[in-house]
């Protein structure tokens, strides 16, 4: 087995899982890049090459994920484009003032925030449209603009996207219905996600090599979670998505503790 097939099934998996529940899925990615490859006989990446990789999975399931649930008319150009300028702006505010916080103090809060949101999403509410439509989407641009704020300083602070809190918070404080949510998720993250890979580029802390098996499955493995999301109710939608949550808060509370 080569380095090369481990990345690859790895997008699979990632890449699934965003197009599916609308997340980046690099909560998921870098961890699986940190410790699936030793535990199969090769060496542990870096950890700056377990950063580029995870950004390119990011990207690549944004683009993939995005352009598959907005052919369905699930996402949402007027949502896009409030929170995801927003969260543009305050995750670079949050990035630059990062030199002036404690790391391990703010990734305990991002974990709480995120198992709160984890919780919320799983909380029975009242029963929603299946197949609700993006074009005529009402929504609160205050509520809106102040999640997208909150979650992108926060996760620019950590270095975390935040993308899987966005959803929860997106369903029940914005009052957006869950499938326009995931299909808009990964739009609204997009800019975030591009600035970060540009600056990781730019500044050459890709491999390139080990991107291509990402590209190779990302991209298929997120059009076949879009399409599939699409067909699985979406009360069945939000406890899956509820768990995966719970998990990446998990995963950023050991990393707050230093166990991970």
């Amino acid at each position: 087995m080569s380095i090369f097939l481990i990345i690859g099934t790895l997008g699979l998996l990632t890449g699934f899982l965003s197009g599916l529940l609308g997340i980046g899925g690099g909560i998921i990615m870098a961890p699986l890049l940190l410790y699936v490859p030793p535990l199969l006989g090769f060496e542990p990446l870096p950890m700056q090459t377990v950063a580029g990789l995870t950004i390119v999975q990011g990207l690549t399931a944004c683009i993939s994920g995005g352009l598959t649930h907005r052919k369905f008319h699930f996402l949402s150009s007027t949502l896009v484009g409030w929170m995801g300028v927003t969260l543009f702006i305050t995750s670079f505010i949050g990035g630059m003032s990062a030199g002036y916080a404690d790391n391990r103090q703010l990734l305990l809060v991002f974990a709480v925030m995120a198992l709160i949101a984890a919780l919320l999403i799983v909380l029975p509410k009242k029963k929603e449209v299946e197949y609700p439509e993006a074009a005529g989407l009402s929504f609160s641009r205050r509520r809106a603009v102040l999640v997208s704020t909150i979650v992108g300083f926060f996760g620019g602070l950590v270095g975390q996207g935040g993308s899987f809190i966005l959803i929860p918070l997106m369903t029940t404080y914005v009052k957006v219905p869950t499938r326009i949510a995931i299909g808009s998720n990964l739009a609204i993250v997009f800019l975030s996600t591009l600035a970060a890979f540009l600056g990781k580029a730019l500044t050459g802390q890709i491999v390139w090599m080990l991107t291509v098996p990402i590209v190779a499955t990302v991209v298929p493995a997120a059009f076949l979670g879009a399409n599939l999301s699409k067909r699985i109710p979406v009360d069945t939608l939000r406890i899956i998505l509820g768990i995966c949550i719970a998990l990446a808060a998990c995963r950023v509370g050991f990393s707050a503790l230093g166990l991970a």
